[in-house]
């Protein structure tokens, strides 16, 4: 379960009245909100029976969540204008599902209504409030009322029409309008009303509100009262519900970047024949997509047309119900206690090494271990801790060279038990066991992980070559498949896989073990750019040089060429780098005229635990060849 208790600190806010709203006020109570409805993840899972009873509601509110944490992490800002733009920013990244797109219109409206403005009144608040609901009507091609919809509207109304102009009470009159909204919602939707149940959705931004409550009356930010316990079966079992009832079967999400994206409208025009529940959000230089459809593909292949494809995917609902009626009737047997809803067939786990981004672990909901770097008298997480762009920076200056560990066995087990809630088996894919000592810990952890079913896969690999074999599990999880059948297929499409690099110094080989001494003068004498890369035994060797950068990178993608089978007709590339980001749009549009325009290439800084081992101004490519 993810929480945010650590992050929210005594203000304020704690006191007698409260005028007026700014930005240090407003990011405690986005991080309160935020921290308490992650809290009903389980619950919000088994209520979830609208618009596809696929169980996955709690799960996708909590991971849009906490995009939204992450973005205010850091925040500082005094203007509650800069506070909102940040959280809307946050969630339209981490946008997961129906419920997480439609709270981030909510909030990009909000957001936009209040710009520029350093503090606001309860009357600026019900404004802002009732902005954000127009723009998520406007944003709907078939608004439904009884969803988290109508609780918005229902909240934004009472706080229009309140004549209070003391923010505590204000609040309280919010959370108590809600909780009255939340009641009716299975008035107005018939299949909540045949399930006994409210609105999952509704039930999360009702969960959001009572935070906010909480932590204005110094309660603990906690969900431990019986109010949020229960016993019995998932109501998903007692659901008259059928797959053919289901007019698409995919549950597709995108997320697009570029500088002259369509418009909103635009978009909507183009998908809309493709499916249904389809939501469209354009903010500044980033779309997202949702839309249930048969053909994803055509989907990704229209996005890709109008900008850079970032993250994708395609969960097919019918392997999510069938295998949450699977563990719904199976936890019927049980008398007493929680019961864990299986959100999908598998869930995957990885080490940071892998190098994907926020936004693709976060699409796919992947759970990352982070690795430690032990520096001085420091101990960072990878990832966690410090960036890979502040330990790039780190590199330039210091000399000194951290060292690195592999996660301790509580993370493994934190980790192994976090997926085993969402999925009914675990496949965990980690950095190379000639890398690294990280495969033999998680076997090590998964052997006392409980009845959790626990597969671990050694990705004979690094970076974003563990990567995408990581990403390739997932989507194969979400398409049906199950973990023997995704263990046989990563292993075939690793024996045609690889990944190579270059570096531009030896002196962090040379630090690491990796080069020789002798080898590296000669090489530093004669200007010599070695080509390495990982065997498909996971062995580090040599696979080119070259003399002097100019010459690396024509050679490095040589080698590139002759690694990946002439006729291929499906693959994708990574493009991995130390504190060099802007060598990868050449090497992007290198790739891309080679293999074709619509080639899947995915970019990232390399982690500080692979950086420490290369330096800075070394670059590489992966391939995953999946014919």
């Amino acid at each position: 379960m993810l929480t945010l208790r650590g992050r929210i600190r005594e203000s304020d806010l704690n006191s007698n009245q409260i005028a007026y709203l700014d930005g240090p006020r407003l990011r405690r109570s986005l991080l309160a909100a935020c921290d308490y409805a992650q809290q009903q993840r389980v619950e919000l899972n088994r209520i979830n029976v609208f618009p596809v009873p696929d169980g996955d509601t709690g799960t996708n509110l909590s991971l849009t969540l906490q995009a939204i944490a992450d973005h205010l992490g850091g925040v500082s800002a005094r203007s509650v204008g800069e506070v909102a733009q940040r959280a809307a920013e946050g969630a339209v990244l981490g946008a997961r599902g129906n419920c997480g797109m439609m709270l981030s219109h909510f909030l990009l409206g909000f957001a936009q209504n209040i710009e520029g403005r350093t503090r606001i009144t309860t009357g600026d608040l019900g404004e802002a409030l009732g902005a954000g609901v127009d723009i998520l009507y406007e944003s709907l091609e078939n608004p439904v009322e009884g969803t988290i919809l109508t609780v918005m509207r229902d909240v934004a109304t009472a706080v229009c029409e309140s004549a209070e102009d003391d923010f505590v009470p204000l609040i309280l009159e919010a959370v108590r309008e809600a909780r009255l909204s939340l009641e009716r919602t299975p008035e107005k939707l018939e299949a909540l009303k045949k399930a006994g149940v409210v609105d999952a959705g509704a039930k999360g931004f009702v969960s959001m509100l009572e935070g906010v409550q909480m932590f204005v009356n110094g309660e603990p930010i906690s969900a431990d009262n019986t109010e949020h316990q229960f016993e019995g079966q998932s109501v998903l079992a007692m659901v008259d519900y059928s797959v053919e009832d289901e007019q698409y079967r995919f549950c597709t999400e995108a997320l697009v970047r570029g500088s002259t994206l369509p418009a909103q409208p635009e978009v909507r025009e183009a998908l809309r024949d493709l499916g249904d529940c389809l939501i469209v959000i354009r903010s500044q230089d980033v779309l997202k997509v949702h839309i249930h459809t048969d053909e994803p593909e055509d989907v990704f292949s229209y996005l890709r047309s109008v900008g850079e494809l970032a993250t994708h995917k395609a969960e097919d609902m019918y392997v999510q119900h069938e295998t949450i009626g699977a563990a719904s009737v199976s936890a019927s047997h049980r008398s007493k206690g929680h019961i864990q809803i299986a959100r999908r067939p598998v869930t995957v786990v990885t080490d940071s090494a892998c190098d994907l981004s926020k936004e693709v672990v976060r699409a796919h909901g992947i759970h990352v271990i982070p690795m430690s770097l032990v520096h001085g008298d420091k101990t960072w997480r990878d990832g966690v801790d410090i960036t890979a762009e502040q330990f790039h920076e780190k590199l330039r200056t210091d000399q000194a060279l951290p060292t690195t560990s592999q996660p301790a066995p509580v993370e493994f087990l934190k980790a192994f038990q976090a997926a085993g809630e969402e999925g009914e088996s675990v496949i965990g894919v980690f950095v190379g066991s000639t890398l690294s000592g990280t495969v033999r810990a998680a076997e090590m952890a998964a052997d006392n992980a409980g009845d959790t079913s626990i597969h671990v896969v050694d990705s004979l690999g690094a970076s974003l070559l563990q990567g995408m074999l990581t990403l390739k599990a997932a989507e194969l999880g979400e398409s049906g498949w199950g973990v023997q059948e995704i263990r046989k297929e990563l292993d075939r499409i690793r024996r045609q896989s690889g990944i190579v690099f270059t570096v531009s110094t030896f002196e962090r080989l040379i630090a690491s073990g990796r080069v020789g001494r002798g080898k590296a003068l000669l090489g530093r004498f004669l200007g010599l750019k070695p080509i390495l890369g990982v065997t498909p035994e996971g062995e580090v060797a040599a696979f080119g040089k070259a003399f002097g950068d100019k010459r690396a990178r024509p050679e490095l993608l040589r080698v590139v060429r002759k690694q990946v089978p002439e006729g291929t007709k499906k693959v994708r590339f990574g493009i991995v780098q130390v504190g060099v980001p802007e060598i990868v749009p050449d090497i992007t549009a290198a790739l891309r005229g080679e293999y074709g325009s619509d080639v899947d290439v995915l970019a990232a800084p390399a982690t500080p635990v692979i950086a420490t081992h290369t330096g800075v101004g070394a670059w590489g490519v992966a391939w995953l060849v999946e014919d």
